[in-house]
């Protein structure tokens, strides 16, 4: 189980790929081993991101400093991609910044391997009784704070507004399920000639949801597959006949998705809405200038929703920093601190702190209002959100969408592909 490989087993394997990722990542160094200049407590800060969210950071960081004098944070970012392996590089050759900016699948690998520090060893730095305990159990394993949420996201159906107003379709609603899910994609079909939505049985966050729906779960607590085989084959078997009604997107059309808005059917044009995190919805005005909106995800047939509040990212101090201490009141500054919260919007989500959520409402204008208020519509209906996935789920995703590449290319069965799948989950999580 990934919980329980050595701190030297896991750094071991990833050591073997540091020195080639080195020879391909800008800006990979060995670290200079420094934690002070000018008698100053030195901090290295990085996170990925656009150049927007690393000028606000950079603005808030500046702040910090300002406010802290005797304190000096060196800061970088990049595209999610190059970020995850660098860090990873890092991590390996015990050279991890002392703050670091994590992604939920990144949480487990990490505290597992020995890289990042349990907060209760800086109790009182960080003041956390502004957050949502649900949200902050997601930064936990093994019962240990090992990382900090920084703010909130959820899924959506995404849609183009105009387009299915025109349909006649009755738009979505809080409440509904699957089933009258699947009956919309139907008549937006029939009646606009194109697909209602891109087909989300290639998608993990989609099949999450309908499983949650079911009372059911990705992952049990003791990071094992919270499903069966059969669960998986009936998903599939339900998408998959939206696909061949013309429904959903074709497999041609779906597995031109690479993670960015432009090549999802919806944005290509060939389908009406998809499935996708609110916050990066905001990706298809520049696509669709007539505006897109936000609806809830389609909820259990007896109405229990699948839907939840997930961490967009989280906050995390590495186990052997130079400063902790200093390194979590940076990490409470930037979670906790009411002139920080304006100065970074929504660039990273929602804020899970509830005041200054609330204090910064007023300010957001254009997509970040859209999301804030998309969000409030939901608030209070959804269950607490699971813990945070083993780390073999990233590469779990991957197998999840080949699978399924084969059902929609009509290779496999949907029984098959779900097999499969199950076989290649059990190995992976138990690597």
């Amino acid at each position: 189980m990934p919980g329980n490989r050595t701190r030297m087993s896991w750094r071991s394997r990833a050591a073997a790929t540091a020195l080639a990722l080195c020879a391909v990542l800008a800006g990979c160094s060995e670290g200079d081993g420094s934690s002070s200049v000018g008698g100053k407590v030195v901090l290295r800060y990085t996170w990925w991101g656009n150049p927007d969210r690393a000028a606000r950071t950079q603005e808030a960081v500046d702040l910090f400093e300002k406010k802290n004098p005797g304190i000096e944070v060196q800061t970088s970012f990049s595209g999610y991609d190059a970020y995850k392996q660098k860090l990873a590089t890092q991590a390996a050759g015990g050279d991890a910044p002392d703050v670091m900016q994590l992604d939920y699948r990144m949480i487990d690998q990490y505290a597992s391997g020995g890289v990042l520090m349990d907060f209760a060893k800086q109790q009182g730095a960080l003041d956390t009784g502004e957050f949502d305990k649900g949200l902050l159990a997601t930064g936990k394993v093994d019962g240990k704070q090992y990382a900090i949420p920084q703010a909130r996201g959820t899924e959506t159906v995404v849609y183009d507004t105009e387009q299915w107003k025109a349909s006649g379709v009755e738009p979505p609603r809080q409440g509904w399920t699957w089933s009258e899910w699947a009956d919309a994609m139907r008549a937006l079909a029939e009646k606009t000639g194109k697909p209602g939505a891109t087909d989300p049985g290639q998608s993990e966050d989609a099949f999450e949801i309908w499983l949650r729906g079911q009372g059911k779960a990705l992952y049990t607590k003791d990071r094992k597959l919270g499903f069966t085989a059969d669960d998986l084959a009936r998903w599939w078997t339900f998408t998959d006949k939206l696909r061949r009604e013309g429904a959903v997107s074709s497999a041609e059309q779906t597995t031109q998705i690479d993670g960015t808005v432009e090549n999802t059917p919806l944005g290509r044009g060939t389908a009406l809405s998809d499935t996708n995190w609110d916050a990066p919805s905001s990706g298809y005005l520049a696509i669709i200038p007539s505006g897109v909106t936000l609806a809830p995800m389609p909820a259990g047939e007896d109405g229990t929703p699948g839907q939840y509040f997930k961490p967009s990212m989280f906050m995390g101090v590495a186990a052997d920093a130079s400063h902790p201490k200093e390194s979590v009141r940076l990490v409470d500054f930037m979670l906790n601190d009411a002139e920080a919260a304006k100065i970074l919007g929504a660039t990273r989500g929602i804020p899970v702190n509830e005041t200054l959520r609330d204090a910064i409402a007023p300010e957001l204008k254009d997509f970040d209002k859209t999301v804030y208020d998309f969000q409030a519509s939901v608030e209070g209906k959804l269950n607490a959100p699971p813990q945070a996935p083993p780390s073999g789920d990233s590469a779990l995703q991957t197998t999840f969408q080949r699978d399924y590449d084969q059902v929609s290319y009509e290779r496999m069965s949907p029984r098959e592909a779900a097999e499969n799948y199950i076989t290649e989950a059990k190995a992976e999580l138990r690597s």
